[in-house]
């Protein structure tokens, strides 16, 4: 008769995994015949699975991923390249705890955002943080927070997370300041936290790419040499998509 007041304080408590339990147990005859200890052991096991898929979701909201994508997913079956011993390595996540970084590269269309989204995906399962932009666009956000004095408190969330996707990197010219962002977001990172880059270049073309050589040294020192590369090549996977529905997004 005390399962309404009970129920009650687990609510008040925020309890609400066992409170959930705790009303299924109440309506199962059988659980009659669990131990006091039994019951509050499947009571607990609940609260600590409810706990862990809300600061999942939560993850996954702050990552703000561009696509659904999981590693399980992942098609390695069309040739393009796609180690599947080193994507499943990866996806143990040690690679972040030893802060290293993760360079795709290839075609546009082969899959580089969409297996950079499933491994920041595993990253958020696995309970680290993540954040992804795409370059252009943060590039553009940064300038706007530099005028309203937002700078440094981006720069700052920027640096926090324990891994950084970088999306089409090099898809567009950078300017001197865009340089000078990337130089100070990198800087923070280096040899703390994690980040992965896509780009439809090569990694040989990047410091052409970012125009200034001095700066571009500095960048690149702080992203390639401590990263794994995995390039991609091969026919674009919205092709297949448009013919297979079901297989796996491009980018």
């Amino acid at each position: 008769m005390l399962s309404h007041p009970t129920l009650d304080r687990l609510h008040a408590l925020q309890l609400r995994g066992m409170a959930r339990a705790f009303e299924e147990q109440m309506q199962m005859p059988e659980c009659a015949e669990l131990s006091f200890a039994e019951r509050l052991g499947l009571l607990v096991d609940r609260e600590a699975a409810d706990r862990e898929s809300r600061r999942l979701t939560r993850r996954l909201q702050q990552a703000r991923l561009r696509l659904e994508a999981a590693v399980e997913d992942l098609d390695f079956r069309t040739p393009r390249g796609l180690d599947k011993r080193l994507v499943l390595a990866l996806a143990g996540c040690q690679w972040i705890d030893q802060r290293l970084n993760v360079l795709i590269t290839g075609p546009t269309g082969v899959g580089k955002s969409y297996l950079a989204c499933a491994l920041a995906h595993k990253a958020c399962r696995e309970g680290y943080t993540v954040l992804y932009h795409r370059l252009p666009r943060l590039l553009g956000e940064l300038a706007l927070a530099r005028g309203d004095g937002r700078h440094p408190q981006l720069l700052a969330r920027l640096g926090k997370a324990r891994l950084l996707v970088l999306d089409d990197w090099g898809l567009e010219p950078l300017t001197d300041v865009h340089r000078r962002d990337l130089l100070e977001i990198l800087e923070d990172r280096y040899d703390r936290r994690s980040t992965l880059v896509t780009s439809q270049l090569p990694v040989e073309a990047w410091h052409d790419a970012l125009g200034d050589p001095t700066l571009a040294d500095a960048i690149l020192d702080r992203l390639v040499h401590n990263a794994h590369r995995i390039e991609l090549r091969g026919e674009s996977m919205r092709k297949r998509r448009a013919v297979q529905p079901k297989a796996e997004g491009p980018a």
